[in-house]
């Protein structure tokens, strides 16, 4: 009984990540928005009521995507964390391992494109993400605020003080997503993270077209800014 219990689960996660592929493929032809349970059965020689067995409804499968892309990425940036910064720096070197970070978000990016636009381009309509993303989606972030973290505790992570008018902000956020580091870092934070997307979207979308041409080291100018921005000096 266990080894047809086995056999079940692996068939089940085979054909779970074979939807997931071929959905994967229908968004970089035609987008989220076109995105059909029934397309993607008839893809893969399914009836639809089979694959409904496996998610649903398109919401469903749409989070799965979801959850997915903002796991790849997030693994990415940590890969980064563990590595260390290029070169062979150890972890006082703060700003290098936040650049080290913010380039491995870029390159997961610009190698999937159609992925990064589900999680950080236009809304799907008709589609509310359930609470099930918000993990993932913190990530990336939580990496970047694990390499302040290190910093404040080696003594050298200064913040710059928030405008007064953004005092309890300030608060609230780093209450939420940074306890137990100096005033400045929510809204720091906050700012260099969209800070960070704003750049990886406009080459990733095409903004940058016929426009940077140096994007290699635009990029790596602008997080080095946005790490002192932060707070970071070394």
């Amino acid at each position: 009984m266990t080894t047809i219990r086995g056999a079940r689960e692996r068939a089940r996660i085979e054909v779970t990540a074979a939807i997931k592929d071929e959905a994967r493929r229908r968004l970089a032809e035609e987008g989220a928005v076109k995105l059909s349970l029934r397309a993607v059965a008839r893809e893969l020689g399914m009836v639809s009521s089979a694959l409904y067995r496996y998610f649903p409804s398109r919401d469903e499968l749409l989070t799965a995507l979801i959850i997915d892309a903002f796991d790849a990425v997030g693994e990415a940036a940590e890969g980064a964390l563990a590595e260390g910064a290029p070169g062979g720096g150890g972890a006082g070197d703060h700003v290098a391992r936040w650049d080290a970070i913010c380039a491995r978000v870029r390159a997961w990016a610009l190698a999937h494109p159609h992925e990064y636009a589900l999680i950080h381009g236009s809304p799907v309509p008709d589609y509310t993400a359930p609470m099930s993303t918000a993990v993932p989606a913190s990530r990336v972030a939580l990496t970047l605020i694990s390499v302040l973290r290190d910093a404040h505790e080696q003594g050298v992570l200064a913040p710059p003080a928030p405008a007064a008018n953004l005092r309890a902000e300030d608060r609230r956020l780093a209450e939420e997503f940074a306890p137990g580091l100096p005033p400045g870092t929510g809204v720091a934070i906050v700012a260099a993270w969209a800070q960070l997307y704003g750049l990886i979207s406009f080459e990733v979308f095409g903004q940058f077209n016929r426009v940077v041409e140096a994007r290699d080291e635009l990029f790596a100018q602008a997080t080095t800014r946005l790490a002192h921005d932060v707070g970071l000096s070394r």
